[in-house]
């Protein structure tokens, strides 16, 4: 198990690829909206998995 206690940081890797994919869409005037909100997601899930974790292993 782990591999579970590392896994969080795979959210933070797709928040980074999904905040350079927004500013790839953003310098060819495309929309920008879904990867933003996918990247607020993963940042989201990144911090939130990090606190269990902590939180269930005291």
């Amino acid at each position: 198990m782990e591999f579970l206690k590392y896994f969080h940081y795979v959210y933070l890797i797709f928040a980074v690829y999904f905040a350079y994919d927004a500013f790839e869409h953003f310098q060819n005037d495309q929309s920008v909206l879904m990867s933003l909100l996918l990247s607020g997601a993963a940042l989201f899930m990144f911090f939130f998995r990090g606190y269990f974790n902590d939180k269930f292993r005291k």
